[in-house]
């Protein structure tokens, strides 16, 4: 079996969402804006680095679906990050305010 980014990204999304179904709750409006942002820039911004040069992958790992020239798998990443970052900032957030009570 080949390791594809699709791949690595599933792994990364099933560890996210366990760690999101420990701490569930509803995602606001700002969530979702947030994620709009984020995806938006995520698109300006990897078919800049893409098109210089900066990055490039290995055809053979990605689905083959583009958006520009980004793979859909790059989307993954803001979409994990939009997930993970208010779940570690509630656990670690959480755990530094106990901290400060002692």
């Amino acid at each position: 079996m080949a390791f594809t980014y699709l791949i690595l990204n599933v792994v990364f999304l099933a560890i996210i969402v366990f760690l999101l179904v420990q701490t569930y709750r509803k995602p606001s409006k700002a969530w979702y804006i947030t994620l709009v942002i984020l995806l938006g820039l995520t698109l300006v911004f990897d078919n800049v680095i893409i098109i210089a040069g900066i990055v490039g992958y290995d055809p053979a790992k990605l689905l083959g679906i583009y958006l520009g020239k980004a793979p859909i798998e790059d989307f993954f990443y803001a979409i994990l990050a939009v997930i993970i970052v208010p779940v570690l900032w509630k656990r670690v957030g959480s755990s530094a305010k106990q901290g400060d009570e002692d």
